[in-house]
């Protein structure tokens, strides 16, 4: 492990953090996330996994539970995590996550809604990433997109930071591949709802998901100060 990027104790120890994985940025043999999340763990920060789909949560369980027992898939059946509602996501019901974090679990969420009659249903994974982590009082929610951020329409540079207002409007632009609109909306979504800051970064650079938590870089583009709205 890079020693470089270790940190036993730092400001988020003991708080939560949310990452809205896709399989390319997982898979990609330049991708160090296997290796973040055991720094995040040292660290002491309570890591939240949100897969695009069963069977990337499934393939992470397994290949973090090769080398340390600690990965748990859980569906938004288990404990009724996720619960449907008219429209989509209700609200989400924390217990179980709270009560695989505080005994050292790496909970991996598959987005599925849990319906009282009939089968479950498919969620966006990047509105469970959003709802999960407000209701958590996450620190930051992280979501990884290829694209490694939004691109300024006029330069097509990297934007570094946009308000909530900001991402959202330019998740109207149809220029925007459509999962990334998805990613902006979510990130917006979950900073109104009180979390401090989201971040949308490509999850194939090399300690993409420690660098803004354990260092003094910035990458990828990041939403924050949105207004608190009330549960």
């Amino acid at each position: 492990m890079d020693k470089e990027v270790a940190a036993p104790h730092t400001p988020f120890s003991g708080r939560s953090l949310v990452v809205r994985i896709d399989h390319i940025s997982i898979s990609d043999a330049r991708s160090t996330f296997i290796e973040d999340l055991h720094v995040l763990a040292e660290s002491a920060v309570r890591t939240v996994v949100v897969a695009p789909d069963s069977l990337t949560a499934q393939e992470l369980v397994r290949t973090v539970n090769r080398s340390t027992n600690v990965a748990v898939a859980l569906s938004g059946a288990d404990a009724a995590l996720l619960p449907g509602a008219p429209g989509g996501l209700g609200r989400v019901q924390t217990g179980i996550l709270v009560t695989l974090l505080d005994a050292g679990y790496l909970p991996v969420i598959e987005p599925t809604a849990f319906r009282a009659f009939g089968d479950d249903h498919p969620l966006i994974a990047d509105d469970v990433a959003a709802a999960v982590a407000a209701a958590l009082e996450a620190v930051r929610a992280i979501f990884f997109h290829a694209a490694g951020g939004v691109a300024d329409p006029q330069t097509n540079a990297v934007i570094d930071e946009l308000t909530p207002a900001e991402a959202l409007a330019l998740a109207d632009d149809l220029q925007l591949a459509e999962d990334l609109r998805c990613a902006m909306r979510a990130a917006a979504t979950g900073v109104r709802a009180g979390v401090p800051a989201a971040q949308i970064i490509d999850g194939r650079r090399a300690h993409a998901t420690i660098v803004e938590l354990l260092t003094a870089r910035h990458i990828g583009t990041q939403v924050t100060g949105g207004i608190v709205l009330a549960a």
